[in-house]
């Protein structure tokens, strides 16, 4: 674990990373869909290791995936959790033909594999997974959520399983940290490519839980563009554990 890490990673604000996703396709050429697939792929990985004692077959697990890239790194993780032999249920904050692009693409394998799928708004979630993961919105929500999202926060908050949230909690605002009663509690945060200037908030920890850090692949050169400058943080590990 990194002691302090707010004193040697730096944060970026939810600004900051739209224009972190923006060079990456447009000045890089590196596609939405390999972060995607680094992120869903290290989510996967964290929920079994963390909590699927090591070994997903026959564990049941909620996914809850929004139709925005965060959805998209969830239904990822769905996949991989799918075929390590975990019972997956995929609840869709949107209907089916709300999903565009990437998130549209991730959907669609899984549907052809076979993983079960609901649309939140239509049908009532499973009780009882063994964990949870929170795919809903990522660092671009502003406000509380609302209604299927909203709904499903309220869900997961009433299940005694875990949360493993993807990039930040849902309903904790990615610049300010600020939450409301209608933030998820995280059990275990995993972020993506650089802590959100939120989660580094005084009390953001009640809602994260234990934090980690994923490297998606974005290039240093990309953080030097907006003034950042970053050590090779990942150089020993491609996922880190933070608090």
């Amino acid at each position: 674990m990194i002691d302090d890490w707010r004193k040697t990673i730096p944060t970026v604000t939810r600004d900051q990373m739209v224009e972190v996703d923006r060079s990456m396709i447009e000045d890089f050429g590196i596609e939405l869909l390999q972060m995607m697939e680094n992120a869903g792929r290290h989510l996967a990985q964290l929920a079994r290791d963390r909590f699927l004692v090591g070994d997903a077959c026959g564990k049941e697990v909620a996914v809850l995936a929004g139709s925005g890239g965060n959805g998209g790194g969830a239904l990822v993780a769905a996949r991989r959790l799918h075929d390590w032999g975990a019972n997956v249920e995929i609840a869709l904050m949107r209907p089916v033909d709300a999903y565009d692009g990437v998130p549209a693409h991730q959907l669609r394998i899984a549907q052809k594999i076979g993983i079960r799928i609901v649309v939140a708004e239509d049908e009532p979630l499973s009780d009882g997974p063994e964990v949870i993961l929170d795919g809903m919105v990522g660092y671009g929500l502003r406000g509380p959520p609302k209604g299927a999202i909203a709904d499903a926060v309220r869900w997961a908050k009433a299940q005694p399983a875990p949360v493993l949230a993807l990039d930040i909690p849902t309903g904790l605002d990615a610049t300010t940290g600020e939450t409301t009663q209608l933030t998820v509690k995280a059990t275990a945060t995993m972020t993506l490519a650089l802590p959100k200037a939120g989660l580094a908030v005084l009390g953001a920890e009640e809602f994260t839980g234990q934090l980690y850090l994923a490297d998606i692949g974005v290039p240093n050169a990309v953080y030097r563009q907006l003034g950042v400058e970053v050590d090779p943080i990942f150089s020993g590990s491609d996922l880190l554990r933070l608090g």
